[in-house]
């Protein structure tokens, strides 16, 4: 089995900052990806946020609505996933979600996975 945990969700100021951080563990032979999406109250949770893989390269991905303000990263030792969030809106409101591609062994597939979900709120 495979879990994620998140953390680092919370109440800031518009123009605020916080940290998410998401850690994979469980049976794991290998991470194709990890990533955060989004759910804004009423709102379907498909909006991408920002995505890295997990290679050497670890090219990212992100929204246009928070490039420039975020910044995903990780830890290929602790199969962990960041995203740095920078000069905060209130339209960033939403529930933040971790995604992994992972498989659990090499003649595995790779699947999705989702963290439970960490609240962030930017208000005055």
């Amino acid at each position: 089995q495979v879990q994620l945990v998140e953390s680092g969700g919370g109440l800031v100021q518009p123009g605020g900052s916080l940290r998410l951080s998401c850690a994979a563990s469980g049976s794991i032979f290998s991470i194709y990806a990890m990533g955060w999406y989004r759910q804004a109250p009423g709102q379907q949770r498909d909006e991408l946020v920002a995505t890295i893989a997990f290679t050497s390269a670890g090219s990212t991905n992100y929204a246009d609505s928070v490039k420039g303000r975020f910044t995903i990263s990780k830890d290929n030792t602790k199969n962990t996933v960041y995203l740095q969030m920078n000069g905060l809106k209130p339209e960033d409101t939403a529930v933040y979600y971790c995604n992994a591609q992972i498989r659990y062994s090499s003649s595995d597939v790779f699947r999705d996975y989702w963290g439970q979900g960490t609240q962030v709120t930017v208000s005055s």
